[in-house]
């Protein structure tokens, strides 16, 4: 799924290696994290990367380290070089004999130090403190030219950063860095600083809804565009995957042709990235969260509140995890928990938003009596459509006229869309139970709209996905989360999670290491930190922020009802008055507006002629 705000939800529907060791002689144990078991760091007083906030690292002296039982390359770089980030350097150094005693023990490889085996003996590189690389640093400069008009009496500028902390020699990025000035000729003292949605959105083009929301009301906002985005370069849109999702609007979503389209497109991209010498491995949450953290301390920034929307919570729980110095609160909006993300876990969120539309519909009167039985319709919709396609036509503002086929796998992804129109679900799908296809079509087909391409960060999405979802799920196991939300769909509906159809296909090419199994910690401590979301969100359902909470143990939850993905931040204006109010005062914001938000009343239509779908 394309998490991403508000501003891009059209364009989001067209849609480092796990280092276990194993022990000689008996069969690979797999690992697979467990979200409820004792992290090894916690956000209250994080041990693994502290070693960000001092001046040395390991002793240098340690030049080999002898691979023991339970040993992974994240914790041998951790203890011997002071970060973990820097496992890829071991294995880099050593990737001859971790290959070899892979084969040795049977394997085709080690799947870039997965599998390490005890008893190995390990050259280690020298301590960060004999490596030359100069630190992070801020340099001031002109706004994005794309976002001028947007940003006047905004001061940017560019963080310099490496592109991969565990290499050294690595090359430099330049990532684009505003601050907006508070509204207020008295702001506090600790500004607010902005994770954006995605993973892949341009943060800094969200200034201009974050400042209309009144989020710098007295407060300055920083906004830093995540490495591989729009504003700071080397730019990880795949153009050969826009070109794709407006293809896929007349093919058959969940056909396995679609698929092999799909991954040709990454490879494409992929290609073309890695021609032009990107590291695709340093595209990763660990790394941006550690970005975030030179970026405070560039600024000079004592303390400062996070505000994070979908991927931006997943990365807002990454960088409280390994760098809570400096934090004084966090706001989650759309909470992505990385403990628990994966391709099939967003099945949990299309069902709760599913299930929370059909609750409303049936306690308003006049929607219960003219739609009885929503749910059971629309579900039979999905598999009719999945055994008999229909192929139709509309008309696309700025664009013109467009084929468009439907299936069972198109209808359940557009249902994941239509929670954005909530109001009109019933009658739309009630529409295309009487055979008229032109509401759900033109808004299935306005999902690619012009000026979308080149614009969203695919590259950063899939060496996200890729690396840090994918390979902590088995395809049966994202299969059966799929059959548990909605048990009587087909099979080829359900093999494709929501909005992330064929994505582990799409993986194979894109050929990143598994992240290491610390990215998928629990997140606990006690910053003050507010978890919002919508009862209508499909892409980041609001049990998630439930969860997430449960283990922050100053944390308040807020739902509100009827909003969508996006709405509690960008849409709703209580939304945004409970997040400054929680910014003035974490331990008891003002939620008074809460119980006022309501789902917005559904249309209701005429009576529809017998009949069901039809097409061309």
């Amino acid at each position: 799924m394309h998490i991403r705000n508000r501003r891009t939800a059209a364009a989001a529907a067209m849609f480092l290696t796990g280092l276990t060791v194993l022990c000689a002689g008996g069969p690979p144990p797999i690992s697979r994290p467990q979200p409820d078991l004792p992290p090894r760091q916690t956000a209250k007083g994080s041990d693994e990367f502290d070693e960000f906030d001092k001046s040395t690292t390991a002793d240098s002296k340690a030049a080999t380290h002898t691979v023991a039982s339970g040993d992974t390359l994240w914790d041998i770089a951790r203890q011997a070089l002071g970060s973990g980030l820097r496992w890829d350097s071991v294995y880099t150094l050593n990737r001859r004999t971790i290959e070899d005693e892979a084969r040795r023990h049977g394997y085709a490889s080690s799947h870039r130090g997965h599998w390490i085996f005890p008893g190995t003996e390990l050259a280690l590189p020298r301590s960060l403190t004999s490596q030359t690389r100069p630190a992070s640093h801020f340099v001031p400069g002109p706004c994005p030219t794309r976002y001028e008009e947007e940003l006047t009496d905004v001061r940017c500028g560019s963080l310099v950063v490496p592109e991969n902390r565990a290499r050294p020699s690595s090359r430099t990025l330049r990532l684009a860095v505003a601050r907006v000035p508070s509204a207020s000729p008295k702001p506090h003292p600790d500004p607010i600083v902005f994770f954006a949605g995605g993973p892949g959105v341009d943060a800094i083009g969200d200034i201009a809804e974050l400042t209309k929301a009144g989020l710098n009301r007295d407060r300055d906002l920083v906004v830093m565009s995540q490495r591989g985005t729009l504003s700071s370069p080397p730019t990880l849109t795949c153009p050969e995957l826009d070109r794709f999702y407006k293809q896929r609007i007349h093919l058959l979503y969940d056909a396995p042709s679609t698929g092999d389209l799909y991954a040709q497109a990454a490879a494409r991209c992929r290609d073309r990235l890695t021609a032009q010498g990107v590291d695709l491995a340093a595209y990763s949450s660990s790394e941006s969260a550690a970005d975030v953290a030179d970026l405070r301390k560039a600024l000079g920034i004592p303390r400062w509140n996070v505000l994070s929307h979908s991927y931006g919570t997943e990365l807002a729980l990454t960088y409280m995890r390994m760098f809570p110095q400096g934090i004084r609160s966090v706001t989650l909006d759309g909470v992505v928990p990385p403990s628990v993300a994966t391709p099939g876990w967003t099945w949990s969120s299309v069902k709760e938003s599913f299930d929370a539309r059909l609750s409303a519909c049936a306690a308003q009167p006049s929607c219960r009596q003219r739609y009885p039985d929503l749910g059971a319709t629309f579900l039979r919709l999905v598999r009719r459509l999945e055994a008999d396609p229909i192929t139709t036509h509309v008309t696309v503002p700025q664009v013109g006229k467009v084929k468009v086929v439907l299936d069972g796998g198109a209808l359940l992804n557009w249902m994941v869309l239509a929670s954005h129109n909530a109001d009109v679900f019933p009658l739309t799908v009630d529409d295309l139970a009487h055979g008229r296809l032109q509401r759900v079509a033109e808004q299935w087909a306005a999902t690619r709209l012009p000026g979308t391409e080149g614009v969203f960060a695919h590259g950063l999405s899939l060496s996200v996905w890729c690396s840090e979802w994918v390979p902590f799920e088995t395809p049966r196991e994202e299969l059966a989360r799929g059959q548990r939300a909605f048990p009587g769909l087909p099979h080829s509906v359900l093999a494709q999670p929501p909005q992330l159809a064929f994505l582990r296909q799409a993986c194979q090419v894109w050929d990143v290491p598994k992240a290491p199994d610390a990215i998928r910690t629990v997140t606990r401590g006690d910053i003050p930190t507010l978890a919002m979301s919508g009862s209508f969100d499909a892409q980041t359902g609001a049990q998630w922020g439930r969860y997430a909470a449960q283990s922050l143990s100053r944390s308040k939850v807020v739902t509100l009802a009827g909003l969508a993905h996006g709405g509690t931040l960008f849409t709703n204006a209580c939304g945004a008055k409970v997040i400054t109010s929680f910014f003035d005062n974490p331990e008891a914001p003002d939620t008074g507006c809460v119980a006022s938000v309501k789902p917005k009343p559904f249309v209701i239509g005429g009576i529809g002629a017998a009949g069901g779908v039809t097409g061309e």
